[in-house]
């Protein structure tokens, strides 16, 4: 902002600096005729008016002279032998200069079709000889208006311009922040694959822009259990990724003491609270250390590994869906309430057994909500079809299968929202 503020004041100064020039010096005009006596005529009528004058005999000449300096005004007999007005008219406009010259004909034709040849060359105005010394300061004075609104005009463009440029700095920075935060996004699923032998677990997170707001992971509750979670922030960009990365470390597996979700058993033992205390433990949190205006919907599971019974909680995130060996896909859950959205709020537990060769895949509305081309949601019908195609895969391949299928259905790989999911599939 100071460095925008310093530009417009370099500005302000450069135009203030011409008009203290043009007060001291007065405007350049070139008077170019071949009558000597005429440009006597004119020069003196100029100089009255406090103008600096410059003369030139002919068209030749006239642009020699044009190559030294720059003018402000050009008067330019029509008449002239070796080059006319006409000519001269054109080779002025088309050379190279910072400022707008303004240029009138001294002529004598009083012909429409004449005046129009005279304008189509880039003539701004004529002056009838012999020259009214009264009509020629109008003229000039309206040249004048001409010339103070090109002047602004190239004052504000260069304020533009410079404004740009410094914004394209400030874009530039941020935006190699924004890809040295999605790097650090990343590194919050520590892992994307665990083979906890009598289970597996992976993990998918693609975020919508340089960061997101959804979370993925999994952590070990004891030797038998493990926690498999899905999160899915309000809102994207900083703020969501933020939260996130709060979220990460309050459902951390190499960091037991700070996990919401884990407790000491009876027997001293690593135990887990259940899945809906929780929801309703990060709800208060929310509400009672967080306080911020975000919510973020929550899928968690709490699996056995030995028998494969899950407890899980459904916190406005998708119903988890349970992928069967048989071939049949099955969504449970009852949708619940986000958390942070409303204090006390109540959550359930939901409960499913899963048999070997089952999947438990809890997933974002990213893949859910993401619209074809023509605007459709894939829906659970969508994402059922994907999941059967491709239930022979194993998780990892599985779940980069869904992407290439997601981007197929959206027609781009730049999907509207984060995509994520945690697949976990029961070995038994």
């Amino acid at each position: 902002m100071r460095k925008g503020n310093a530009v417009a004041a370099k500005l302000k100064q450069q135009k203030n600096n011409v008009i203290a020039h043009e007060k001291a010096f007065g405007r350049h005009v070139l008077v170019v005729d071949d009558s000597r006596a005429q440009r006597r005529i004119l020069v003196l009528a100029l100089e009255r008016g406090g103008y600096r004058v410059t003369e030139a005999d002919s068209g030749v000449t006239a642009l020699a002279r044009c190559q030294e300096a720059a003018f402000d005004f050009v008067l330019s007999d029509w008449m002239m032998p070796e080059m006319d007005g006409l000519e001269f008219c054109r080779a002025f406009k088309a050379m190279p200069r910072d400022g707008y010259g303004y240029f009138i004909l001294l002529t004598s034709k009083s012909e429409k079709g004449e005046i129009a040849d005279g304008l189509d060359c880039g003539a701004d105005d004529f002056l009838a000889k012999p020259v009214n010394s009264d009509e020629l300061r109008a003229r000039l004075r309206a040249g004048e208006r001409i010339l103070g609104m090109q002047f602004e005009l190239m004052t504000k463009n260069r304020l533009i311009g410079s404004t740009l440029d410094e914004l394209q700095k400030v874009y530039d920075s941020l935006d190699r922040d924004l890809i040295e935060a999605r790097k650090l996004q990343q590194t919050l699923v520590r892992e994307r694959h665990r083979d906890f032998g009598r289970g597996e677990v992976s993990a998918l997170l693609r975020p919508s822009g340089h960061v997101g707001g959804d979370l993925v992971g999994f952590f070990e509750i004891n030797p038998h259990r493990i926690g498999v979670y899905s999160v899915d922030v309000s809102g994207h960009g900083v703020a969501s990724a933020m939260m996130t990365a709060r979220l990460s470390g309050l459902l951390s597996g190499s960091s037991p003491d700070q996990n919401v979700a884990l407790t000491e058993g009876a027997f001293g033992e690593q135990d887990a609270h259940p899945p809906e205390e929780v929801a309703a433990r990060l709800n208060r949190m929310m509400f009672e250390n967080i306080q911020v205006e975000q919510y973020f919907t929550l899928a968690y599971a709490d699996i056995n590994l030995r028998t494969g019974q899950v407890a899980l909680v459904q916190a406005g995130h998708p119903h988890p869906a349970l992928i069967r060996s048989s071939g049949a896909v099955e969504y449970i859950g009852a949708g619940g309430m986000p958390i942070g959205l409303i204090p006390g709020a109540v959550y359930e537990r939901v409960e499913a057994q899963l048999l070997p060769g089952d999947r438990l895949f809890l997933v974002s509305d990213g893949v859910t909500e993401c619209p074809s081309s023509e605007g459709e949601e894939l829906g659970e019908e969508g994402l059922t079809r994907i999941l059967l195609a491709n239930r022979k895969m194993k998780n990892p391949a599985l779940l980069e299968a869904l992407v290439w299928d997601l981007a197929t259905y959206f027609d781009g790989e730049d999907f509207p929202d984060d995509v994520s999911g945690a697949l976990f599939l029961f070995k038994g």
